[in-house]
């Protein structure tokens, strides 16, 4: 794609952030300038062209037979026009190249700060799951540790119950035992 003076009149820059760029008034002005100078390139060549286009069509052609055709020398001003043209053209070119190289730096800059971030809050989080993990087995072994001493004092508790329940209930067929031989009248009933 041929880049065209209307192409340097529209193009837009992004603007630079947390660094000084360019006035964007004064390169605005140097671009128009740039695309007057090659507006006057541009027309100058279609004008050689056509002119040439007519010789090569036959309306020089005796003439160019009769003598041999002499390129004309630039005039000291077209030379200079295109000299400025394609110096202002490299210019363009190099602030557009050193524009892309500090955007690129940027860009990697910011891609690596990134990345070291992502490292350390990746560092940060692990620590911060050992400890936790860590304190949660602790507290998993205080807990189990509790509840074995929970189910050995019930294991506890209910043999005693039960060794007392029997107890009573040996004491009560004993007294029931007793009381049989005892007459009702003895008993007072």
């Amino acid at each position: 794609m041929a880049l065209t003076p209307d192409d340097v009149v529209h193009k837009e820059f992004q603007h630079v952030r947390f660094k000084d760029g360019f006035d964007p008034e004064e390169v605005d002005d140097y671009l128009d300038e740039i695309v007057v100078e090659w507006r006057k390139t541009i027309e100058e060549n279609n004008e050689l062209k056509s002119k040439l286009a007519a010789f090569e069509s036959g309306d020089a052609q005796p003439a160019a037979a009769a003598a041999p055709v002499a390129t004309p020398a630039p005039a000291p001003s077209e030379g200079l026009a295109t000299n400025a043209t394609a110096g202002i053209i490299e210019l363009a070119q190099r602030l557009h190249d050193e524009h892309i190289a500090e955007g690129e730096a940027k860009r990697q800059q910011l891609i690596s700060e990134a990345e070291a971030e992502v490292a350390r809050i990746r560092t940060e989080a692990e620590a911060k799951q050992r400890e936790e993990t860590a304190r949660l087995d602790r507290e998993r072994n205080t807990l189990e540790g509790r509840i074995t001493e929970l189910r050995e004092f019930e294991r506890d508790y209910r043999s005693k119950l039960r060794n007392l329940i029997e107890g009573q209930l040996r004491d009560l067929d004993q007294k029931a035992g007793a009381s049989d031989s005892t007459p009702v009248s003895a008993i007072g009933l």
